[in-house]
């Protein structure tokens, strides 16, 4: 079965660096944590033939999920939608479904009184404007709803680049969506720490660790300063039992205890 997934951020400012990309990491412990192996995340520009180029490439790979994140807004430079309706070669047209979830939006901000009065304006009305055959997903924090097509087995899914939300829409309605995908499919994690060995020398310890232990991915990380060596050694592995789960993981921790052991009787 198909569980991967790519992500695709839209933005100049996180291009130029002006904006940290929190929901890259968010959106990937996320989708790892629910049992989908993300696969490659991409970042572009505000620009519509940008966009659509990584979507036609992304969708070259046929992840089973796609999700997007910014661009969803009324402002001149959210053109995420625009460059997906280009990439599917498809034309953009107000939905009507998306458009009552942004005027009662917009009516809620009057009747509490966030607004001095209620105008559904060519700004507003845009984020109501989704490629053919999209279905909106209802945003509960913000005005943007999110967007979903299904494209040649993707899930091609786009989320406001606002980080509250963004984890709104996904938590509403991506998730159960990615869980229904990967079924009892859950991700399992344990750290070792070690002192006083160079991650250099670490290294070929791993690699024959991972031979042995076909089903672990084992990541070392530097946590140390200088003169003084800290590694952390992260492992991980995907299994629908999570007693299996944790006999692999145990046992590839006990692999790498007993090469680090052997290696330092011998330095």
């Amino acid at each position: 079965m198909n569980r991967s997934l790519e992500i695709i951020c839209i933005g100049n400012e996180l291009l130029i660096g002006k904006t940290l990309n929190t929901n890259e990491n968010w959106l990937a412990k996320r989708a790892t944590a629910l049992g989908i192996s993300v696969r490659r995340i991409t970042t572009v520009g505000d620009e519509v033939d940008g966009i659509g180029e990584a979507v036609e490439e992304t969708l070259r790979r046929r992840p089973r999920f796609i999700l997007i994140t910014g661009g969803l807004g009324p402002t001149h430079d959210d053109k995420t939608l625009e460059g997906v309706a280009e990439a599917l070669g498809r034309k953009v047209a107000v939905n009507e479904v998306a458009l009552e979830m942004v005027k009662g939006k917009y009516e809620d901000y009057f009747r509490e009184g966030r607004m001095e009065k209620f105008k559904l304006t060519p700004a507003r009305v845009k984020m109501a404007a989704l490629p053919e055959g999209a279905e909106p997903l209802p945003n509960p924090v913000g005005t943007a709803p999110g967007v979903l097509l299904e494209v040649e087995g993707s899930y091609l899914i786009a989320l406001p680049g606002v980080p509250s939300e963004m984890k709104a829409i996904f938590e509403g309605s991506v998730a159960p969506l990615i869980l229904m995908e990967a079924g009892e499919m859950g991700f399992f994690e344990e750290s070792i720490h070690v002192d006083g060995i160079m991650e250099s020398a670490l290294a070929p310890l791993i690699d024959e660790a991972m031979r042995e232990n076909p089903y672990v991915y084992i990541k070392s990380h530097p946590k140390g300063e200088e003169g003084r060596s800290h590694i952390e050694i992260h492992l991980s592995t995907s299994a629908e039992d999570p007693q299996e789960a944790q006999r692999r993981l145990e046992k590839a921790a006990g692999t790498i205890h007993e090469l680090i052991e052997d290696f330092s009787r011998r330095e």
